[in-house]
């Protein structure tokens, strides 16, 4: 099984030059760190960034230069501050190639829930509804099953719905899923060492399995 760290240089490479990309909190965030060399791409928080650099080294921390998950970060040569107003335009005026989102849960229609757990305290909803309805292609970073060993990749999403049909492909630490268009979760990749068996009953939503599976290779 792949660790955050290995899901989230699986899904570095889906990232290609010229990319403006949005890093959700959580796993996302951790893309930072996996950009592969020779690509090109600017990484955008909607706090008010352009251009995010990896996590800085121990000691190195500037306390002003914060991401959406209030993690410190460090910036590349051309980097730009904004406000948020004006981060958010970007946003909805469809500036965003990718966006890179973590999630409680996806159905099998393509559906993501990450932003509130009923009866819990949350502080809103963030920018996550911004991004999921203005995004041209959403990728989910996330855990299969839960701590009860529950699936996250249901047939219908149980708890409160943050955008409907707009993840194109989930990336957890058991493999990697398309969302098909007419619906249905398609296995591309399986984590080293995790069996399509155990991908198979670890998903409670449809799973469309093709003759050959290969193995990833995260790095």
């Amino acid at each position: 099984m792949l660790d955050k760290n290995g899901i989230a240089r699986r899904i570095a490479h889906e990232i290609k030059n010229g990319m403006y990309v949005n890093l959700g909190i959580g796993i996302p965030t951790l893309v930072a760190n996996f950009i592969p060399k020779g690509i090109d791409v600017v990484l955008q928080s909607e706090n008010g960034l352009l251009g995010i650099g990896p996590f800085p080294i121990a000691g190195e921390e500037d306390a002003d230069l914060i991401n959406a998950g209030k993690q410190t970060i460090t910036t590349v040569p051309g980097s730009s501050f904004f406000d948020s107003a004006l981060s958010f335009g970007m946003i909805r005026a469809g500036k965003v190639d990718l966006t890179i989102l973590g999630a409680m849960e996806v159905s099998e229609n393509g559906d993501i829930a990450n932003w509130k757990i009923p009866g819990k305290m949350v502080k809103g909803m963030g920018g996550a509804m911004d991004l999921v309805a203005s995004a041209r292609n959403i990728i989910v970073a996330m855990q299969h099953v839960n701590k009860a060993g529950e699936s996250k990749l249901l047939s219908t999403c149980d708890l409160p719905i943050t955008g409907l049909r707009c993840v194109k492909k989930i990336v957890t630490e058991l493999a990697v899923i398309d969302v098909l268009p007419e619906g249905g979760f398609y296995l591309v990749e399986r984590a080293p060492g995790v069996s399509v068996e155990h991908i198979r009953n670890s998903t409670a939503g449809k799973l469309v399995v093709p003759d050959v599976v290969p193995e990833m290779n995260p790095d």
